[in-house]
């Protein structure tokens, strides 16, 4: 106990949260005249003023479409909009920024490798793995694609724990299998999936992985050339950014492969009514006007996240989950769902005789900001044994007075419920 507390401390001392919280406006205001404690950073982290800074910036001062204009604001618009590419390329571990598509999120950019890239290429015989604990988005494509196909969707085990059961997972993986699609860092239960190894594991079977990064960008360095993965798709929401954007990263010979997936203005090449050429990567995968302020906001949040640093980043987390889990305990009848050995930033739970909908609302008069529910990951809870389970998750600006001012909440509800 009194190492795990020396660890927090220097944690803790690593990153000024008086600081970091400072430049979360929204961290100021009061809930039902309460301080807010924001504990639902894995539906969506709040932005600090640099992020809105910049969105605001565009919008004041240099509003333009981009890539087609000769004036001054389309050049202005444009060079932000290619500088938040390339920013967001050096941080993902890209060997271009060609290899960057902008999207509306990851759902959007699994949507794309769906359709635009695996949809051509499978049949009858063929099967998509995916595993028991992935987001809706992470499944719901890849059904659609074996219905279009014939192909077979095959779902990897988990267990009771919340960790992939990875013998499991390569006893399914042999010729037939297409692609794996495998999510980084569980958003229902915070698990962190040995994705690097789970690489290695398919490319041994030739077998091409998409890793659903949505959760994972915000709390952990991610360089996808190292993890070895053939397509990553993240949000910009989850890691600081403003919604509506996110991205897809591919190697560029992977993407030039790829058949466009929407039609319209910016990724054409030539337009005749015979026939019509398309761009070049990344364009070929940006139809229409993009969501220019998300995407140089988004740039904006990957600075503000390189400034704070991630190392940083995690180990305060890994602080604050860890004090979190431990105060979690001493409340009789609740139940932690999702003990894998290693985690990030969530802590699911239940409580004996309560929904979660009910705890979430009455703690919320307390001003505490859970999520309740399934999580957009209904077969993992249902697989747990749960219809739903409360959580609670952490970013950068939460800290244990958070975690104090939430235990106290969801023991006056459990007095209240039980």
């Amino acid at each position: 106990m009194a190492e795990a507390t020396a660890t927090r401390r220097r944690a803790n001392a690593a990153l000024d949260l008086d600081a970091i919280r400072a430049e979360f406006p929204v961290l100021r205001r009061e809930v039902h005249g309460r301080r807010l404690v924001y504990l639902d950073t894995a539906a969506s982290a709040q932005r600090p003023q640099a992020v809105i800074d910049a969105v605001s910036d565009f919008y004041a001062r240099y509003n333009a479409n981009v890539h087609r204009g000769v004036h001054a604001l389309s050049q202005e618009a444009t060079d932000a909009f290619e500088a938040a590419r390339r920013a967001l390329a050096e941080h993902v571990g890209a060997a271009s920024d060609r290899e960057i598509v902008f999207t509306r999120g990851t759902t959007e950019a699994i949507n794309l490798v769906a359709q635009g890239w695996l949809r051509p290429r499978v049949g009858p015989g063929d099967r998509i793995v995916v595993t028991h604990m992935e987001h809706h988005s992470n499944i719901v494509p890849w059904q659609l694609v074996a219905e279009q196909t014939g192909a077979e969707l095959v779902v990897a085990p988990v267990s009771d724990a919340g960790e992939l059961e990875l013998d499991a997972l390569e006893a399914l993986l042999d010729e037939r299998v297409k692609l794996l699609g495998v999510v980084h860092v569980s958003n229902a239960l915070g698990t962190v999936n040995p994705v690097k190894a789970i690489c290695r594991m398919a490319g041994r079977h030739g077998i091409p992985v998409l890793v659903d990064g949505a959760q994972a960008m915000a709390h952990e360095a991610v360089d996808v050339r190292d993890l070895g993965c053939t397509f990553y798709a993240l949000s910009g929401h989850k890691m600081y950014g403003p919604t509506g954007i996110g991205a897809l990263w591919a190697p560029y010979a992977v993407l030039d492969a790829m058949a466009p997936w929407q039609g319209g203005g910016e990724m054409i090449d030539v337009v005749d009514f015979e026939g019509t050429t398309f761009a070049a990567p990344p364009a070929r995968f940006e139809a229409g006007t993009p969501n220019i302020a998300g995407a140089i906001g988004l740039g904006a949040a990957v600075a503000w996240l390189r400034g704070v640093g991630l190392a940083r980043v995690a180990a305060h987390e890994a602080s604050v989950l860890d004090y979190a889990t431990r105060r979690i305990a001493e409340i009789d009848g609740v139940h932690v769902v999702g003990t894998a050995a290693h985690k990030a930033g969530v802590l699911s739970f239940v409580m004996d005789g309560a929904h979660p909908n009910d705890i979430g609302t009455l703690i919320d008069h307390f001003g505490v900001a859970i999520r309740t529910g399934h999580h957009c990951t209904m077969p993992l809870i249902k697989r747990l044994g749960h219809p739903a389970t409360a959580r609670a998750s952490f970013g950068v600006y939460s800290g244990e007075d958070d975690v104090d001012a939430f235990i106290e909440a969801l023991g006056r509800a459990r007095d209240m419920l039980c």
